[in-house]
């Protein structure tokens, strides 16, 4: 099954070390073993722009969706056999210790 991490970011979370927290050492062996299916980087949440549709009418604003101190930073695709396996993977993701991942399963149409 394949599973969706959203990566997040999280004031309250460890600071970063980029001499140990390298997302490249944590994706080859999930590529390595077939698990990782994609996963990329989002640009700033000055960058996003939200469209709606309301009567007809189409919506659209500079920004994220929310005011928020927390945004998502990027994204991850997994697969796994269940939950259980996509939260271990999840843990072992650099951002679990200074940010957040949000785990969700993908519904196929």
């Amino acid at each position: 099954m394949r599973y969706v991490l959203f990566i997040c970011t999280d004031p309250e979370g460890e600071p970063y070390d980029a001499a140990t927290d390298d997302p490249q050492a944590w994706w080859e062996p999930l590529q390595a073993s077939g698990q990782y299916v994609i996963g990329d980087r989002l640009r700033p949440v000055e960058d996003a722009t939200t469209v709606r549709v309301r009567a007809g009418e189409r919506i659209i604003t500079d920004g994220p969706f929310t005011e928020s101190r927390e945004w998502i930073a990027g994204f991850d695709v997994v697969e796994a056999d269940d939950l259980d396996a996509a939260i271990e993977i999840a843990a072992g993701h650099p951002m679990a210790r200074f940010g957040r991942i949000e785990v969700r399963p993908v519904w196929p149409l």
